[in-house]
């Protein structure tokens, strides 16, 4: 019998970038990117292994903003085209590589690993929701859900209608894309706000997960620190993040991913090759951007970088998955004299780490997959929810406010750079609630109020306050914040002068098609008869 458990947790997300007013928009790369890199290789991981009844019991986070892009018709055509012209041109790169011994193979690598991504893309008919599906249930994936638009719930909670909104709508995303109910939702940026757990319980959530401190600071302290559950006074379970194994993968200083071996994530062809050469892959704005094509390693701070080998960086990946194993091991070898239970450690990554940030972390995990089935007995992969189906009796305290971003609580989304936004959203919050709580019968008004929802969700993305204070393309989320902003208050003002551009509105509702069967009544106040969102 295993001595303790292991949760692995990868929080699948990007905020909601859909232009089609114009035919090449430099951001919604960030998808496409994601595609090829992250979400497709983890696809062909978790098919293989279900092939060879291996089981690869993790936890993965689809957020509603993501899921509805993948489903989107627009961006999937779209995704198809950039990947035809990546195929394109590593064609190109190896055809001028032909006499080069070191980077001819490179990209041969590259064109096979494209290749490979379009064959997968087409086996699902662009459906890669239906793939995560597939993968899911006993053995495979455990799919949890998270914020509508990842909106950062502690400062949302002001208007603490507008914070239910993002958890129940994104509940209720959940079902419509995977037809299964969520057990477990990832707080966006693991925000915790107490009370917060109140609404999760009201939408069917039975657990959520948070950082470190969050836990360890609950009241009454909990007795097995972050090795076991809480339940929250609304019998609602909080897990938290183990730092020792979260760092030892996450950080680029001291975990794996810095290794020299390892592919330099900021060395690309975009950037090295002649500007004419590269021209017809680049955006049609004309500016130098990453192709994901990329021939040197880390190689080591302040020097002249050396080729990537990828043979070498995969022996690599396999001596560091089976440290990381060992190491959890040694944990709870330790932490099982300690509880009257098997430990559990919790360690949840963003998924985009795997693949896009670092190359070769698809690979480690796999290797991962196939230690901890081959190699051991003494480590069990798990579920929260499956934990909590096993050891239904937790101690029970109330966590405080925290998140995992800088210092541990809201700084990072609300500071110097970014701290404007807030009256604007929480004015918005208010205005909405307002709309909400009229009576309304009319079908052109009912379609503007669905409307303005949809306005204040995007509005209130966290990922738009972390651009700001990161200060990576900051005119984007500013215009993005300004925007939707804009668009908001041009409804609700419009809604009460019954006056409505309707011309306008059928080109808000074709731009900003987020959630097309969402229902304003999601604002009403609970003495009115807060409905959930028909999706």
């Amino acid at each position: 019998m295993a001595k303790g458990y292991l949760a692995l947790v990868l929080h699948t997300h990007l905020p909601y970038v859909r232009h089609p007013e114009v035919d090449d928009f430099l951001e919604e790369d960030w998808l496409f990117e994601a595609i090829t890199e992250t979400y497709i290789p983890l696809i062909d991981i978790f098919s293989r292994l279900k092939a060879e009844g291996i089981g690869y019991r993790i936890t993965m986070s689809l957020t509603p903003p993501l899921l509805s892009m993948l489903a989107d018709p627009l961006l999937q055509s779209r995704y198809r085209r950039h990947l035809e012209q990546l195929i394109e041109l590593a064609h190109r790169e190896v055809e001028r590589t032909r006499f080069d011994s070191t980077f001819r193979p490179l990209a041969q690598h590259y064109l096979e690993k494209f290749q490979m991504v379009q064959g997968i893309y087409d086996h699902y008919h662009s459906d890669l929701i239906g793939a995560f599906r597939e993968l899911s249930g006993p053995g495979g994936l455990e799919l949890i859900t998270c914020g509508a638009t990842h909106g950062f719930l502690p400062l949302l909670g002001v208007n603490k209608i507008a914070a239910r909104a993002q958890i129940q709508l994104g509940v209720e995303t959940h079902k419509h894309y995977l037809g299964q109910s969520p057990r477990g939702f990832w707080l966006p940026e693991c925000g915790y706000n107490p009370g917060d757990d109140e609404i999760l319980a009201t939408a069917g959530i039975r657990y959520f997960l948070m950082d470190s401190h969050g836990l360890l600071h609950a009241t009454p302290r909990p007795r097995y620190a972050t090795y076991a559950p809480i339940y929250c006074p609304s019998a609602v379970a909080a897990f938290a993040r183990d730092w020792e194994s979260s760092k030892q993968v996450w950080s680029s200083q001291e975990g794996y991913p810095g290794d020299p071996h390892y592919r330099e994530f900021y060395r690309d062809i975009g950037y090295d090759l002649d500007y004419d050469y590269i021209k017809p892959y680049l955006h049609s704005c004309g500016i130098r951007t990453q192709t994901g094509i990329k021939y040197h390693r880390i190689t080591g701070r302040n020097c002249e970088k050396q080729p990537y080998n990828p043979a070498l960086a995969q022996e690599r990946a396999a001596i560091h998955a089976g440290n990381f194993m060992f190491n959890r091991i040694k944990q709870v070898e330790y932490l099982e004299q300690q509880m009257d239970r098997p430990p559990i450690i919790v360690a949840p990554y963003d998924a985009e780490l795997f693949g896009h940030w670092w190359y070769e972390g698809p690979q480690w995990l796999e290797f991962l997959l196939r230690k901890l089935h081959y190699d051991q007995d003494q480590l069990e992969l798990i579920t929260p929810g499956d934990y909590l189906e096993r050891h239904p009796r937790n101690q029970v305290a109330q966590p405080p406010m925290s998140s995992w971003g800088y210092k541990g609580y809201n700084e990072v989304w609300l500071e110097g750079s970014n701290d404007w936004i807030y009256r604007h959203l929480h004015m918005a919050a208010e205005r909405m609630v307002e709309l909400a709580g009229r009576g309304h019968h009319n079908q052109l008004e009912r379609r503007a109020l669905n409307q303005a929802a949809r306005e204040l969700l995007l509005a209130q993305s966290s990922d738009w306050a972390f651009i700001m204070k990161t200060g990576t393309m900051v005119p984007y989320a500013i215009r993005r914040t300004n925007q939707h902003i804009a668009n908001f208050t041009g409804l609700y003002e419009q809604i009460k002068a019954s006056q409505l551009n309707e011309g306008w509105l059928a080109q808000l509702e074709s731009a900003n098609n987020i959630f097309p069967h969402i229902s304003y009544s999601l604002y009403r106040p609970e003495e009115q008869g807060a409905l959930m969102p028909v999706i």
